[in-house]
C-alpha cells in the first residue's frame, strides 16, 4: 500500500516529529501575515490589561500551522496550553472537569471544533460569555440549575468546516481568522529554517522543488523534509542536492505538479468512470472507497485551488486545466 504522505491523522511518534519542527514565536512563524499581526495585538492588549485574551475562531484546510500558532499565543501570554481534539469530548462532564481545572488566563485549544457534540457545545456558551458553567440537576419539575464560577481562560478553537458550527458558538469567537495556503516562496523558507534545526543543508533549487510540491502545506513541506533527511542520512551526506530531491519525491509518488497517487486516483476516475463528471460526491466516494471527509477536508481543497478538479451543483468534474493536461501528454502519463 503506498504511503498516504498526505494523511492529516497524526499518530504519537508524528506529533513528536512535528513539535520539534514547529515555530517557537511569532518572529520565526512564516506566512499568513495578516492573522498574525491581528493574533499579536491581541496578545499584547491581553498582557496590558493583564486579562485573558478574547477567544478566537481558526479556520482552515489541515496542516497550515493552527495548532503551532495556539502554542506560540500561549508562550507569549506565559500562560498554561490546554489541547484537545473536539471528537475526544464525548460528554457534558468531560468538558465541564477540563474548564473546572483552568487557571486564570490559560489557553484551551480545541481541534476539529466543529465536530463536538451540540449537548456539550451548550456548555461552551456561558463558559465563554461569562465564565461560567450552568450544570442542570435532576429531570423535570424536579431539575434546577446550578451555576459554577470557572477561571478566565482563553479558548481557541480550530476547524476545517467553519460552516458545520453552530451559529451560537460561531457568535462567541470575538475573531474569527482563515488560514490560506501558502506560496512555494514562504514554503522554501520554512524547509530552510526547518533544515537547520535537522543539521541538513540543502541547494536553493531543491528547497524550491520541495516547497511547490508540498500542496501550499507546511505539514506536508516538513514530512518530504523529513523523507529528504532520511535519503541523505542513507547517503551519507549533509547536503542535500536536487537528485535526491527528485528521486525523494519519486519514491513518495509525487508527481511534478505536487499531485500524489490518490490525487491521481481521483481525477482518474471522474475521467474514466464518470467520462470527466460531473458526478456526486457519494457516488465517487463509493468508487474509490474513501471516506468523505477526507475527500472533501484532504485532496478536493488543494485540487480546486489548483484548478484540476471543478465543484458544480450537479457534482465534481475535471476542469479544462486537467483537460489540456491529459491531452498535452501520451496516454495514461498524468493517472499511471
Amino acid at each position: 500500500m503506498s504511503e498516504r504522505i498526505y494523511d492529516t491523522d497524526l499518530g504519537d511518534e508524528e506529533v513528536k516529529k512535528e513539535v520539534l519542527l514547529r515555530p517557537e514565536n511569532f518572529s520565526e512563524y512564516i506566512g499568513q501575515k495578516k492573522i498574525v499581526q491581528n493574533i499579536d495585538v491581541m496578545v499584547e492588549s491581553a498582557k496590558i490589561r493583564e486579562q485573558s485574551m478574547d477567544h478566537v475562531l481558526l479556520s482552515g484546510p489541515p496542516g497550515l500551522g493552527k495548532t503551532s500558532l495556539a502554542m506560540i499565543i500561549s508562550k507569549a501570554l506565559g500562560s498554561d496550553l490546554h489541547v484537545i481534539s473536539g471528537p475526544a469530548i464525548e460528554k457534558k462532564g468531560d468538558l465541564a472537569a477540563l474548564l473546572t481545572n483552568l487557571e486564570p488566563r490559560d489557553v484551551l485549544f480545541i481541534d476539529e471544533i466543529h465536530r463536538l457534540p451540540v449537548a456539550v457545545e451548550e456548555i461552551l456558551y456561558s463558559a465563554m460569555e461569562d465564565y461560567r458553567l450552568d450544570i442542570v440537576i435532576g429531570e423535570g419539575a424536579a431539575a434546577r440549575t446550578m451555576q459554577i464560577d470557572i477561571a478566565p481562560f482563553t479558548l481557541i478553537g480550530a476547524t476545517t468546516r467553519s460552516g458545520l458550527l453552530s451559529n451560537p458558538l460561531r457568535d462567541r469567537f470575538m475573531a474569527h481568522l482563515h488560514f490560506d495556503f501558502y506560496s512555494p516562496e514562504e514554503l522554501a523558507k520554512i524547509v530552510e529554517n526547518n533544515a537547520k534545526k535537522l543539521t541538513l543543508k540543502i541547494e536553493d533549487e531543491a528547497r524550491l522543488k520541495m516547497a511547490k510540491c508540498s500542496r501550499g502545506t507546511p505539514r506536508i513541506a516538513n514530512r518530504i523534509l523529513r523523507r529528504v533527511r532520511d535519503f541523505a542520512v542513507v547517503r551519507k551526506s549533509d547536503e542535500v542536492s536536487m537528485t535526491d530531491v527528485e528521486h525523494s519525491l519519486d519514491m513518495m509518488e509525487i508527481d511534478s505538479e505536487g499531485l500524489d497517487r490518490m490525487d491521481r486516483k481521483i481525477l482518474s476516475v471522474i475521467t474514466d468512470y464518470y467520462n470527466g463528471g460531473p458526478v456526486g460526491v457519494e457516488a465517487l466516494c463509493a468508487t474509490l472507497g474513501e471516506d468523505r471527509n477526507t475527500i472533501e477536508d484532504v485532496y478536493e481543497p488543494y485540487l480546486l485551488k489548483e484548478g484540476f478538479l471543478i465543484r458544480t451543483p450537479r457534482g465534481r468534474e475535471i476542469s479544462e486545466k486537467t483537460r489540456k493536461i491529459l491531452g498535452t501528454t501520451h496516454q495514461g502519463t498524468l493517472f499511471e
